[in-house]
């Protein structure tokens, strides 16, 4: 369970992408662990096209009205379009960065000053194990902008962390989520399982458990590291 700050309510937390399968276990977790959550993403929660900036400073005002305050963001939303090096254009790229990257760099700066004020902060992303393996030449945009957020992330854990605030990552594998379900066949999650050193295929509430961890208050001493969830597939 979290603890509560003096005189407040409990802590608020908002979840970008909340409607995915990722993310909505993000959500369920960090409900059932006493957080008020408030989803940012095109469906459920608050209404936001995240590749646009006016939006998504829209939504983080909308917050901000409702609640007055966000203790932990968790960015789990992401453009996944897909171009090889000979076939992106700066639309596609554009695009995957203003949504993996650019969004949260907005939502945190509505969000960090109250953080300050408080004391109190975590700001979690979500990114991924193929920023070690990349597996495909087609995944250029959305592999890059995973690494992007990784130095985000260091620079904000330098900069934040005397405020209170911490900053950190996780990086799921292969997940089985309707979205990659949708993408990769029975075969392909068993080649990735069969790589792995735990025998299992992974799920939304892996990712989940370890954001819960990375809000609560037992997680107070991690910031600037990623947990890399994965089964044991990449070993760094």
């Amino acid at each position: 369970m979290i603890s509560l700050h003096e005189n407040t309510d409990t802590r608020v937390a908002v979840v970008t992408g909340g409607s995915g399968g990722i993310g909505g276990a993000i959500v369920s977790r960090l409900r059932s662990n006493g957080f008020r959550t408030e989803v940012i993403d095109r469906t459920g929660g608050i209404d936001c096209d995240l590749s646009s900036e006016e939006s998504t400073r829209e939504a983080a005002a909308q917050v901000m009205a409702k609640y007055g305050r966000c203790d932990v963001l968790v960015h789990s939303a992401a453009s996944f379009d897909l171009a090889d090096l000979i076939h992106i254009d700066s639309t596609l790229w554009r695009h995957v960065q203003a949504v993996n990257v650019e969004s949260v760099l907005w939502l945190a700066q509505a969000f960090v000053p109250a953080m300050a004020q408080r004391g109190f902060g975590r700001i979690i992303f979500v990114v991924s194990d193929t920023i070690w393996s990349p597996p495909g030449p087609e995944m250029l945009p959305y592999v890059a902008s995973k690494g992007t957020l990784i130095g985000v992330m260091r620079t904000l854990a330098v900069s934040l962390g005397e405020s209170g605030i911490s900053v950190s990552a996780v990086a799921p594998g292969l997940t089985d989520t309707p979205g990659s379900r949708s993408a990769n066949t029975e075969a392909d999650f068993d080649a990735v399982v069969g790589l792995q050193a735990l025998n299992r295929r992974l799920t939304p509430d892996d990712t989940a458990a370890a954001v819960a961890y990375l809000a609560s208050d037992e997680g107070a001493a991690m910031t600037g590291q990623v947990l890399c969830l994965d089964g044991g597939l990449i070993l760094r």
